[in-house]
Order: C-alpha cells, then structure tokens, then sequence
C-alpha cells in the first residue's frame, strides 16, 4: 500500500505559496505615461517606459517590513510628457495618488493626489533602472524612489503617530544627494512659491509643522476607520484633528504653507462629503475650521452648510 507523503505535499504548498505570502513587495502602483503631445517619436519607447517603471516601483524592496499581498499600498503615478527634448530626453509632470483603505469597509480614502511639475529626465530603453540611495545618477530613479518614500512616510503616518519618520527622512536624504542635479525640482528656489521636492520634504520633517502629520494619524485612527460603527463620535474626532491643522495654520512656519496646502488638497471634497449630513452646529464649526485654514476654498466649504440635514 502507497503511503500519502504528507510532508513532501505540504512543502510543495508552502512553496507555491510562499511568494504570495512574504516575497510580495510594498507597492501595488499603477503606471500610465502619456505622450499625446509628443509627435512623430516611436510610440514603442513610452510603452517600454510605463512597463520599465511599473518595474522598478513593484519590484524594488523599499522597507524592512513584510507585506503579504493583501496589504500592499495603493498608488497611481500619472506621467504627462509634454516635450522630448532630445533623443532621449523628456520633459513633463509627474501626479501622486496614493489610497488608503478604511477599517471595516470597502472605501479607499485618498491621502495624497498633487502635481510635481519640474519633472525632467532621460530615459534610454533597455537601460536598468537601479537605485542607489546615496547617488544621483538619473533624475528619473531619483524622482521615483523620492516619492515612493513620500507615498510609505503618508501611509505609515496615518497607522501610526508619526510612524513615516524614516521613510521622509530617506526622500530627505534623496534630495540632498540631488543638490547638484541639472534638473529641476531638487532645489530651494526651484519652483514658484517654493511647491517643489526640496520643500515638501523640509516641511514634512520641520517640527513647526508635526501637527499636519498628527493630523493624519488623528483623522484616520480615531476618524475614518470608526465611522463605520460609530459615526458621530468619528466625525467629532474629525473636527478636533482639524484643530491640530488650525493650530499649525495660526503659526505659520512659512508664508507658503505648502504641506497644507498639499493634504488639503487631498483631503478637502471628502471632508466635505463626510459632514454633509452633520448636525448643524458639527457643520458650522468644520466649516469655520476649513475656511480659515484653506481660504482659497471658501466657497467650496461653505456648500456643506447649504446641505441637507441629516
């Protein structure tokens, strides 16, 4: 009689498994290069350039940490190529949107969706993209481990406080080995109104400016994630992490203050959705928090007290 080889079956298991359990990297991002604007070029290369990147974010291990396939973070990058200009130069912009799932749901909440663009780099087909965290050796690896970094420092604080630390601190380290790059983007006065790389990062790590990241950890912990079962307490969790925000405001570190205008921009339509149908009196201190802190979108947040009670 045949014994049934328990053993060699469950190894074979595990084998086909295992991939799927602990080898799966951090990233599940999606790639789309657009060069509608560029004519008469080989379409072939932008193909190879969207499949080399998609590459390069999901294959590359970023972190210590293990991700089974099931928690890897959701991200899109949108790249818009506007000039070639040369053989194998490109210019154009470079869009960021990042997702979050929210506990007990089926929602993906967006924590980041902005335009870089002072994006400028070379692209040879066939050549490896390889990243060295301490050389600049191509603008394009450099401008996409960058932000990788800033998609897991973002992904991280809204779990844990202030649990993206190290990965800004490597965007951080990024930039200063970027300093001398003839593209642009990387430095102090490289953009108008200091919106570039340089300055995301220096605001994300500068202490003037810890109460937008509490924000975040605050608005999706005790906010967010509860809303599912308990929605009145959630949304007042909501107002109070935006008085974190108010209190950074009030301060002004920089007369740009562009991490915030960065997360709201991210987060202000859903925050608008999500007190729509509160209490009077929860819609008017949100929208007095909201006007103050983004009154460029006044008119925006003032529609939440137009809205129908609940």
């Amino acid at each position: 009689m045949k014994l049934f080889n328990f053993s060699k079956y469950y190894l074979i298991a595990l084998l086909v498994l295992l991939p799927g359990i602990i080898n799966s990297q951090e990233l599940n991002c999606n790639i789309q290069v657009s060069a509608q604007r560029i004519q008469g070029s080989n379409r072939q290369v932008f193909e190879n350039m969207q499949r080399d990147i998609y590459d390069f974010m999901n294959n590359t291990v970023w972190t210590n940490s293990v991700f089974s396939y099931a928690e890897r973070i959701d991200c899109n990058i949108l790249i818009n190529l506007n000039d070639q200009l040369s053989a194998d130069e490109f210019r154009g912009t470079i869009q960021i949107q990042l997702s979050r799932p929210v506990f007990n749901t089926t929602y993906k909440s967006t924590i980041l969706n902005f335009i870089d663009n002072s994006f400028q780099f070379r692209y040879v087909e066939f050549q490896p993209l390889e990243f060295d965290p301490s050389t600049h050796r191509s603008n394009l690896v450099s401008v996409l481990a960058y932000y990788t970094y800033i998609i897991l420092g973002f992904d991280y604080d809204s779990f844990s406080l202030l649990g993206g630390t190290e990965f800004f601190q490597m965007a951080e380290k990024i930039v200063t080995s970027a300093q001398n790059a003839p593209e642009p983007g990387w430095k102090p006065y490289d953009a108008s109104r200091n919106r570039n790389r340089y300055w995301l990062v220096k605001n994300i790590l500068d202490k003037e400016y810890e109460g937008v990241r509490k924000f975040m950890y605050e608005y999706y912990i005790n906010g967010l994630d509860r809303m599912e079962s308990r929605i009145s307490e959630a949304r007042t969790s909501i107002v109070e992490s935006l008085r974190v925000m108010q209190e950074v405001y009030r301060r002004k570190p920089d007369p740009f203050m562009y991490l915030v205008q960065v997360v709201m921009e991210s987060k202000s339509d859903e925050i608008i959705n999500l007190f729509s149908e509160a209490f009077p009196e929860e819609k008017s201190r949100v929208v007095e928090i909201l006007t103050e802190i983004d009154p460029a979108n006044k008119a925006k947040y003032e529609k939440i007290n137009a809205s129908n009670l609940p």
